[in-house]
């Protein structure tokens, strides 16, 4: 077997879609864009409702997941024989499912736990033991 059978034997590089640093740098400048604009929405208070936020901001992290499994963990529907692509399903539904009953029960923590509350100003909450 010569050098260079021996250090390919065991790697399909036809098979695994390795990145390149182009395509590193495109995932981390996403990334960091996905992070900035939801960072910026929040400390400027761009939206004035707060579940309108939340919701803006869940969005951003849905894609943010996506653009970390394309651009670092290689998922695609060539690689792996589809499984990847099972696994990317997958985890997009454990993601909707997550996210959709935090904010369940931080809705219905909110609106059962602090009923009294809804109508109070700054003041009255002040005044209170």
């Amino acid at each position: 077997m010569s050098a260079h059978e021996q250090s390919n034997h065991g790697h399909h590089d036809d098979e695994h879609a390795h990145g390149t640093f182009g395509s590193y740098m495109i995932g981390f400048g996403l990334s960091v864009i996905l992070t900035a604009i939801p960072f910026w929405l929040v400390m400027t208070g761009y939206f004035a409702n707060p579940q309108t936020t939340a919701i803006v901001i869940m969005a951003f992290a849905v894609v943010q997941i996506v653009v970390h499994m394309i651009y670092f963990l290689h998922m695609n529907t060539r690689s792996e024989g589809g499984w990847t692509m099972m696994a990317l399903i997958f985890t997009l539904v454990l993601v909707v499912i997550t996210l959709a009953g935090s904010m369940w029960v931080m809705y219905h923590l909110n609106h059962n736990m602090m009923p009294q509350m809804q109508g109070m100003s700054a003041h009255d909450m002040s005044q209170m033991p």
